[in-house]
């Protein structure tokens, strides 16, 4: 018999990582008046403005992926999402909410952004920069496929003023690649790091997955080996989860045994095996002069890398959330737009604002939002939450900070929290701890 914390070192289905709080299921759609009512009034001072635009378009779907996207689309459909996407943008920047504020970032995510060819991709980033122009941000992301790219698809990029690729690579072996349903091959990904850098773009990010199916050992070792001799400006390193709404959930279901032993037949590592992968991978890029920057990534010029859009959000920011399913954050409310595309496109042909559900967050919450979030960086500093909040983190959450001292997670400072290199590989799991007990659950969504 397997003891409780062996079934739970297992890959389960459910997410793991904790993209937000309070979570995602005390949103809600009564709390809509009040997302409409913040649309109404001025921005806090001080606080900058971001826009996040979701394009949910694939050649394949991912079998581990759970965002809102379409891989049967049509040019003509994709000219009708476009062309809502640009009217809600517009409906967006006439509220006074925005306040006279530049865009300080902007992000481009999906989906797969470059699944658009180079003249949609032109027409409507041209007509995004009409309405709300955004040359003077501090970070234009846009997500890539390597398969999607061409020399001139990244060329028009570049001149469209992206300053941050982000190359959804995940693994380099074919097979991997293939029965975790990704749609591009090996030497796609170094054609498009070839063109990439040939332009001079500020930054170029590599995505990996610690733990895709079929991964082993030898295998990481290889992917970790090939992203060290490309050389990115940072590379991102998720550990694979099993969310709810996934192929690969679907088929646990199918089989009539969603419990983490069915994973461990279908070739997913357990978490201590990520764990490891990841801790291997860490090591094997600080070798390399790289530096680790968050849970999730490590950099190799700490000085002159930036993640812009992460640590604005993770601080507080207002975002627009834009496009089928989006999530959005203003004046204190978290907002999430209608999740079909026939609900997203008919409100905006009828020029209204397409939200779904939202969440009025307390000043506390947004307090917890911020300390959690900002841990994932390895460093918290007490100073940042008393000017903002007129709260001492470290005694008010001193439960809290001393059960993960206690696993060697962190280290609690006079003036600051620090992750061990052990918090580093699991501090997701750990972060409702500091969940206030309404909005505590057995899973997080």
């Amino acid at each position: 018999m397997e003891s409780q914390n062996e079934q739970q070192e297992k890959t389960g289905l459910g997410n793991y990582f904790i993209a937000n709080y309070p979570p995602f299921s005390f949103w809600k759609h009564d709390y809509l008046p009040q997302a409409l009512e913040t649309y109404q009034k001025p921005p806090a001072s001080g606080t900058p403005l971001g826009l996040y635009l979701h394009i949910p378009f694939c050649r394949k779907r991912c079998k581990f992926c759970y965002f809102r996207v379409y891989t049967d689309k049509n040019a003509k459909d994709i000219e009708n999402y476009t062309n809502a996407l640009v009217q809600e943008v517009k409906l967006l920047s006439e509220q006074p909410c925005v306040g006279g504020r530049p865009l300080d970032y902007v992000y481009f995510g999906g989906g797969t952004p470059s699944y658009l060819s180079a003249s949609q991709l032109e027409q409507l980033i041209k007509q995004l920069q009409e309405i709300f122009p955004w040359h003077h941000a501090r970070e234009v992301t846009f997500e890539c496929e390597p398969g999607t790219l061409q020399q001139h698809k990244l060329q028009l990029l570049r001149d469209l003023g992206i300053t941050r690729l982000s190359l959804g690579v995940e693994n380099f072996k074919p097979e991997i690649l293939q029965f975790n349903g990704r749609a591009h091959l090996e030497e796609e990904i170094y054609r498009a790091m070839n063109w990439a850098r040939a332009l001079n773009f500020p930054q170029i990010n590599l995505d990996l997955i610690a733990g895709m199916v079929g991964e082993d050992w030898d295998n990481w070792k290889e992917c970790v080996r090939k992203t060290i001799q490309i050389g990115p400006d940072s590379v991102t390193i998720y550990q694979m989860e099993l969310p709810y709404n996934t192929v690969f959930s679907k088929e646990l279901k199918m089989a009539d045994d969603p419990a983490p032993s069915s994973s461990k037949q279908m070739g997913i590592a357990d978490w201590p095996t990520k764990r490891a992968w990841v801790d291997y991978a860490f090591a094997e890029f600080l070798a390399a002069g790289y530096s680790i920057s968050s849970a999730y990534t490590v950099v190799k010029n700490k000085s002159d890398t930036s993640f812009v859009y992460r640590d604005a959000l993770w601080r507080g920011a207002d975002m627009f959330g834009t496009g089928v399913a989006s999530f959005g954050h203003m004046n204190g409310v978290h907002i999430q737009n209608l999740d079909t595309w026939e609900s997203y496109i008919d409100k905006l042909n009828r020029h209204e604002l397409p939200l779904g559900r939202a969440f009025p967050t307390t000043p506390r919450d947004r307090l917890i939002r911020e300390m959690i979030l900002q841990l994932k960086t390895g460093h918290l500093r007490k100073e940042y939450f008393l000017q903002k909040y007129k709260i001492d983190i470290l005694q008010e959450f001193h439960i809290g900070f001393q059960q993960l001292q206690q696993l060697d997670l962190l280290t609690v400072n006079s003036d600051s929290v620090d992750l061990t290199r052990t918090g580093f590989l699991q501090i997701d799991r750990h972060l409702p701890t500091f969940f206030d007990p309404q909005y505590r659950s057995d899973r997080y969504t």
